[in-house]
């Protein structure tokens, strides 16, 4: 099932996917849909990001970019990064190379602390996908890593949230860069499992319905320039385009 966040002339609103509609629904965390009754047909409707989390974290030395000798770690990103599908990435200029960087990326749906690998995938609600932009020689200066990531728009999400996505560790993940593909790689090629992910989080953080875990980029980031646009296709989930401004 796919959950969007539409924009509606009354306000944003949570949707599912039926066929050429998106029908609104009011709680996409409740433990049963609630339809309301409105719909937006498909080819209408204005995607927002389909959550505004409370809490964004990013996963560090998952081992898909390098052998780093060090065991994950987390590390917050600012909420107010997070931007829609199609919204304009703003890079940050004098500030180094800005690389996007493809993800898969966990949305909560239920509080969530001192989870085990039996447990953890049970308070996920589904998996969505993300842009993890960084002007990356400022990571090298900052190691809590908050200059390269706190650029306007630096975090696209979506298109939108699927909830039956068969196997979170064999996602393929292709990034293309107006229109030629730069990058193939996918979660099965970092070293420790989204379930993993969420026990090493929720060990000493607990999480709320909507916050997001980005879980690492498996070799898909690519510098880019002001005029590209960006395509982050991960199967059995859609497709993410922005372009950098």
């Amino acid at each position: 099932m796919r959950i969007a966040r539409l924009q509606t002339p009354s306000g944003p609103t949570h949707a599912v996917l039926r066929g050429e509609r998106w029908e609104h629904i009011e709680d996409a965390f409740a433990d049963g849909l609630s339809f309301t009754g409105a719909s937006t047909p498909a080819a209408d409707a204005e995607l927002l990001a389909p959550v505004r989390p409370a809490v964004l974290l990013g996963i560090a030395q998952n081992l898909g970019n390098n052998s780093h000798p060090l065991p994950i770690q987390a590390w917050h990103k600012s909420v107010h990064t997070v931007a829609a599908p199609g919204a304009d990435i703003v890079a940050v200029r004098g500030a180094g190379t800005v690389n996007i960087e493809g993800e898969l990326a966990a949305v909560v749906g239920k509080r969530a602390e001192n989870l085990t690998l039996e447990n953890a995938l049970e308070h996920v609600l589904g998996y969505t996908v993300v842009n993890d932009v960084t002007n990356v020689e400022q990571n090298q200066a900052d190691e809590k890593m908050f200059q390269g990531k706190a650029g306007p728009n630096y975090t696209p999400l979506g298109p939108w949230i699927e909830t039956e996505l068969e196997d979170p560790d064999n996602v393929a993940t292709t990034v293309t860069i107006n229109g030629e593909t730069r990058a193939k790689s996918g979660s099965f090629n970092l070293s420790s499992s989204v379930a993993a992910c969420l026990v090493y989080v929720t060990r000493w953080l607990t999480l709320e319905p909507g916050d997001v875990i980005m879980t690492g980029a498996p070799n898909t980031f690519v510098a880019v320039q002001p005029g590209d646009r960006v395509d982050i296709t991960l199967d059995g989930i859609g497709t993410l385009s922005n372009r950098v401004v």
